[in-house]
């Protein structure tokens, strides 16, 4: 018995931390990380990182926590894979209209924080709280993972995990491929993380596969 829920307990934290992981890969905020990992130090783009992420999980499995005691689960896993697709749809819509505002916006970020590391380390983790929480798909993934699984802690811990490592891997590909992995590339390819996974989030709860 302890077996299975061993089993069962290392598979729900795997299924979270690789899909929250391809999905922070793709993020409004993976664009930001990329960015200040090639203007100031990528250890402390990767610590303000870690930080920013471990505050806005807690702050959305302790919302998700809530949610699910008042909107059937059924409903939240519907409306999570729903907007994920209409999402989806808006970033294609809207192409690169605001890549411009968000390349002039990261400039301006790293003209006004200052050249002190703890003032550097500050704004970004207020940067990325503020844009993290201001909603993306990573946020809807954790509250789906909160009403499929029931485990507050389990789902912290693999949202957590996921984001840390995303964090790692995006400042240490800021310096190198910061031209390949452009803002026009991580947003077609964040269109398409959208569609796959919105569409296995719907199919799977309107079929009643997960």
């Amino acid at each position: 018995m302890l077996s299975m829920d061993t089993n069962a307990l290392l598979g729900g934290f795997l299924t979270v931390f690789g899909t929250i992981f391809i999905a922070e890969l793709t993020d409004k905020d993976a664009l930001l990380l990329l960015s200040l990992a090639t203007k100031t130090r990528p250890l402390l783009v990767f610590v303000g990182g870690a930080i920013a992420f471990t505050i806005t999980s807690a702050i959305i499995v302790t919302f998700g926590s809530v949610l699910v005691v008042y909107i059937p689960i059924y409903w939240i896993k519907l409306a999570g894979g729903t907007i994920m697709l209409a999402y989806a749809v808006l970033e294609y819509l809207r192409g690169l209209q605001v890549d411009a505002r968000l390349e002039d916006d990261e400039r301006r970020f790293i003209k006004h924080i200052g050249k002190n590391e703890l003032h550097v380390l500050l704004g970004i983790v207020g940067s990325l709280i503020l844009l993290d929480l201001a909603g993306d798909t990573t946020e809807l993934l954790t509250i789906v993972f909160v009403a499929q699984y029931g485990d507050a802690l389990l789902v912290l811990a693999g949202a957590v995990a996921a984001l840390v490592a995303a964090s790692a891997l995006e400042t240490v590909l800021g310096n190198r491929l910061g031209r390949l992995l452009s803002s026009r590339n991580v947003r077609y390819l964040s269109v398409l993380v959208f569609l796959v996974i919105g569409s296995v989030v719907v199919v799977s709860t309107v079929f009643g596969l997960a």
